[in-house]
């Protein structure tokens, strides 16, 4: 009986212990410099995004926020890596809607589960995807672009960030509710599709709208619709692809922050906290609007809901599409 009692105290000390222990890490958080990974490319909308989040936390708490680029794979890169660190609150995720949303039904071995790898801590802001084509290309709408693709089945190119990117499955949408033949070519990251584009290697691309927006502005690029079911404050002269000839066509990119799994709720909710005092700034809100985006400053939870969703949605497009890498 003794021992049994001792067994007990024993327990109940380990867990005080642990709980004292956590309460002091998040206390003092952070304490050291925080690496956030990006699972895409530099100067990707995610990269983007990560350090413009990124500075404001380290502005608020004076430790470095080291955006580190891990692209390759469809995002599985990257989304491996962290999912894989020590649930400290010092590695963390700029996660988007191809990482963390597409690749579930496009891979069949995903080395990580979206909800159960990760602690979901903020969305940050939504954007549009931009349909772009080469300024050559003689069409002037998304209507255009279907009707000159169907006249010309299998020779127009779409390119993309790469496989399971929210701009690969934009392309997939495009050509299954069009009903057209076009051939998706796969780039190391969005800026590589955009140039890919420029240079008339591929046709068209529908494509995260910060890396694209500076080329359509200074006429390098020809843009014909934004992908989300209404128009973009950064660019609201373009229509959205379901007015210019797509009706019902609605693909949004996201980004947010996300820890692994087992972090501690303390470290979430200070992570959280900061994000979204950071996002309710008007420097902020401009800055992200610039880009296209649309600042969102979510919950851990309506985060997780969101996801969810996501998740259904794509698997729909991607079994529709017949999509898949592997």
């Amino acid at each position: 009986m003794t021992r049994k009692i001792w067994t007990l105290s024993a327990i109940l000390c380990a867990s005080c212990s642990a709980a004292t222990a956590i309460a002091q890490s998040a206390t003092q958080y952070p304490a050291k410099a925080i690496r956030m990974i990006v699972p895409s490319a530099p100067g990707s909308g995610p990269d983007i995004m990560a350090r413009t989040i990124g500075q404001k936390l380290n502005e608020a708490w004076g430790q470095p926020v080291v955006v580190e680029a891990r692209p390759g794979a469809g995002g599985i890169i990257g989304s491996e890596a962290v999912a894989k660190s020590a649930p400290d609150g010092y590695t963390l995720i700029m996660g988007n809607a191809g990482s963390h949303s597409v690749n579930p039904s496009l891979y069949r071995k995903l080395p990580y589960d979206p909800l159960k790898d990760f602690s979901p801590i903020a969305l940050v802001s939504s954007a549009p995807n931009i349909l772009i084509v080469h300024p050559s290309l003689p069409v002037k709408s998304a209507k255009d672009l279907i009707t000159l693709a169907k006249a010309r089945p299998g020779e127009l190119t779409f390119g993309s960030g790469g496989n399971g990117s929210t701009a690969h499955l934009s392309g997939e949408l495009f050509r299954t509710l069009a009903g057209i033949r076009i051939v998706h070519v796969p780039f190391k990251g969005a800026p590589a599709a955009v140039l890919g584009v420029i240079t008339g290697e591929i046709s068209m691309a529908i494509l995260n709208l910060p890396p694209a927006l500076p080329h359509v502005k200074n006429g390098r690029l020809k843009a014909l619709g934004v992908s989300t079911p209404k128009r973009s404050a950064a660019v609201p002269e373009l229509p959205t692809i379901a007015e210019s000839g797509l009706p019902g066509y609605s693909a949004t990119a996201w980004y947010g922050v996300l820890a692994p799994a087992g972090t501690p709720r303390e470290i979430i909710m200070k992570i959280n906290a900061e994000i979204v005092k950071g996002l309710r700034t008007e420097e902020m809100k401009k800055r992200i609007a610039s880009d296209g985006g649309e600042v969102i400053g979510s919950t851990p939870e309506e985060f997780t809901a969101v996801m969810k969703t996501d998740i259904a949605k794509w698997a729909k497009v991607v079994q529709a599409s017949g999509a898949q890498v592997d």
